[in-house]
């Protein structure tokens, strides 16, 4: 049985178990399936077929004596020319003085490292004498904890693979291998860890990733069939005369991406299943107006309703504007950690009388000493994927409300549909008339002069200035402006108060500067990108990004988004340097680009470095082979097959999918509630 301990595979004794454990290593299962994240190749190429700058083996015989020199404080370098095929190549090995004693001309070698196609060198970080193994081209690498040595692990793995891979269970049935093309689990397998060739291997990852996709969508779909299920009679009766008349108090004009998106959540509300819907909105399109009309719409039916945001801050920006638009129509209580003492007991009496009819607050609103009265409506604003565990909660409280999120990451709706594949999607694709375009523009480093001097006359104007930098501390590896110095420059360079955020800074702290900057005490914030969710300051104009190229262009458009929030004409300059096209390619579309989902759907394309979704807690799923980006088709096929599946009612009745029920059965949140 693959679920038993690790313990029983041969060589693994209780000391290596528990150095295995911090790797999430506990049963033969978990072990079999810690796949390697990269593998190094040994496979001797043709020197045409080498490309400049990436890693390489190459096999060649030594041409006279290799030379020898030392620099610094024991530091050597050996340079030693090879010939392969009909050139003359040099091998630069460093630190490695001894290997001079080992060599002699006509000696054949096999060295692996960085290629330099312009020198014909190659920077040697393995060596060997003698011809390459043909038999082990393709070496699996792990990611190590603790005292876990790679050559131990994979002789494990080797070993585990022997024993207990005939007990490795099919989760496909037959049709799908055979309609994709794919290798058997157990195959696969195999393949991962040891693989024979680059086509085996890309194959063996073709499986898995399916695998992996169609797993989570049947979860996804299997949730959502569950939540219509379970939440029959949840039907919102409001009064749409009283809503109606609140949008014509409005002291705006909904635009049509607001109407219907609107005209969606209500729909949703008086439907007799519990809501469970993303409302994307790119930023300043106008979410926080459709989400007051939505807690007004649950007032109205004498339901609480409550708003959910990751900060204190801002939950008093929205508690401040929800008390202005909604003047005596609702009860707005604030309810933060801030909140304490005689205060805190006054609103948590008020929230479970039903007095408080709208509940702006932090976390702290699913807390176990908040009692609602009769909560209808719950939002939750920006990144917070509002969990299962949090859904519990209130369905323990005795609740089970509407739920809305909303989200200011410009995911492309299709690939919105597809990893949110439990929630129905509404999209603000429009921004309010009159709302003015931030302007961008690329610079250089040798304009940045002329950059501070356009921010010192936007400070005399009364605004202020945002300055991001990517990094906290020094790295000697990524020549970056680091934000500590960079604010120390600044300090020296304007007048005016120039404050400091980033994240090693307790939350407290991070409130203090925020308040400070929000009040205009302090007119330059220079920080990393923790400013990105959610701040509103709308007397901030300038937005000057250090470095730019290091960030995708998802995330440059959530920076952006802080400005241009007031009345005047706001600013965005992207200070950088681009090495390669992918980098420039980016600052171009920033400056032609204003729209958050065409930016998206760009970024998509470029598939550049860096997590597309901005921020691990942007709440996508994390999978061990899968990336929801670059294998998106794979999502996309996935999700249409969980879909079909579902429907079809074979999962709970057809044997093939049995191996398939078992596994959803496992899952916490599926046990016991479906399948059975």
């Amino acid at each position: 049985m693959i679920q038993q301990s690790v313990t029983e595979v041969k060589g693994v004794g209780d000391k290596f178990a528990e150095e295995l454990a911090p790797m999430g290593i506990h049963t033969v299962e978990d072990l079999l399936f810690y796949f390697p994240f990269r593998y190094d190749e040994f496979e001797v190429k043709p020197l045409a077929e080498l490309l400049h700058d990436e890693k390489a083996t190459i096999e060649g015989q030594v041409i006279g004596e290799p030379t020898l020199t030392f620099y610094g404080k024991k530091k050597s370098k050996l340079t030693v020319t090879l010939q392969v095929e009909h050139y003359a190549v040099k091998a630069v090995m460093f630190n490695r003085a001894f290997v001079k004693k080992q060599l002699q001309a006509g000696d054949t070698v096999t060295v692996t490292g960085k290629w330099d196609q312009r020198r014909l060198q190659i920077t040697v970080s393995q060596f060997k004498k003698g011809k390459a193994k043909s038999d082990t081209p393709i070496q699996p690498v792990y990611y190590l904890r603790g005292n876990v040595q790679l050559a131990r692990l994979r002789k494990t793995m080797k070993e585990a693979l022997q024993e207990f891979s005939d007990e490795v269970e099919e989760l496909l049935p037959e049709r799908y291998l055979h309609s994709y093309k794919l290798p058997s689990r157990k195959d696969a397998l195999h393949q991962m860890h040891f693989p024979e060739n680059h086509t085996l291997l890309k194959h063996a990852r073709r499986r898995f990733i399916y695998e992996e996709f169609f797993v989570f969508q049947l979860k996804m779909q299997l949730i959502r069939k569950q939540h219509r299920e379970a939440t029959k009679g949840n039907a919102v009766k409001y009064d749409s005369k009283a809503v109606k008349s609140f949008v014509h108090a409005l002291p705006f004009e909904l635009t049509g991406a607001q109407k219907r998106s609107l005209s969606e959540i209500m729909k949703d509300m008086s439907s007799p299943y519990r809501m469970n819907r993303l409302l994307q909105g790119d930023v300043g399109s106008g979410k926080t107006a459709v989400a007051a009309i939505a807690l007004y719409a649950s007032v109205t039916a004498g339901k609480q309703g409550a708003l959910m945001v990751p900060t204190e801050i801002l939950a008093e920006q929205h508690y401040e504007s929800l008390v202005k638009l909604f003047k005596d129509r609702a009860h707005v209580v604030l309810l933060t950690g801030s909140v304490k003492g005689k205060r805190r007991r006054e609103i948590l009496s008020l929230i479970e009388s039903g007095e408080a009819t709208i509940i702006v607050g932090t976390h702290a609103l699913i807390q176990d000493e908040v009692l609602f009265h009769s909560l209808g409506l719950v939002i939750v604003d920006e990144q917070h994927r509002f969990g299962v565990n949090q859904r519990r909660t209130l369905r323990d409280k005795g609740l089970d409300p509407d739920v809305l999120f909303m989200t200011a990451t410009p995911i492309p709706r299709t690939l919105a549909i597809t990893a949110f594949g439990d929630m129905d999607v509404s999209l603000i694709d429009e921004l309010p008339a009159g709302r003015k375009e931030v302007e961008t523009y690329w610079v250089k480093e040798q304009m940045l002069d002329r950059v501070l001097g356009f921010i010192k006359r936007e400070l005399d104007l009364g605004h202020q200035a945002y300055v991001i930098s990517p990094l906290i501390e020094e790295s000697e590896k990524l020549d970056i402006q680091n934000v500590v110095d960079l604010h120390a420059q600044l300090n020296e360079y304007f007048s005016e108060e120039v404050g400091l955020m980033h994240g090693r800074l307790s939350t407290d702290e991070k409130e203090d500067v925020m308040k400070r900057f929000s009040s205009n005490e302090v007119q330059i914030l220079v920080s990393t990108t923790v400013v990105e969710v959610g701040v509103n300051v709308p007397n901030a104009t300038i937005m000057l990004i250090y470095d730019a190229e290091r960030f995708g262009l998802s995330q440059l458009h959530q920076l952006r988004g802080r400005v241009g929030r007031g009345s005047h004409q706001s600013y965005c300059i992207l200070l950088a340097d681009p090495k390669n096209d992918v980098g420039k390619e980016r600052m171009r579309i920033m400056t032609e680009t204003s729209n958050g989902f065409e930016l998206s759907e760009q970024d998509l394309k470029l598939r550049g470095p860096g997590d597309f979704f901005g921020r691990k807690q942007s709440g996508m799923p994390e999978f061990k082979v899968g990336d929801m980006v670059h294998d998106y088709r794979a999502l996309e096929t996935a999700r249409q097959d969980a879909s079909e599946l579902i429907q079809s009612n074979e999962l709970e009745n057809n044997p093939e999918f049995k191996a398939l029920r078992d596994v959803l059965k496992q899952d916490a949140y599926l046990k016991g509630q479906i399948l059975d």
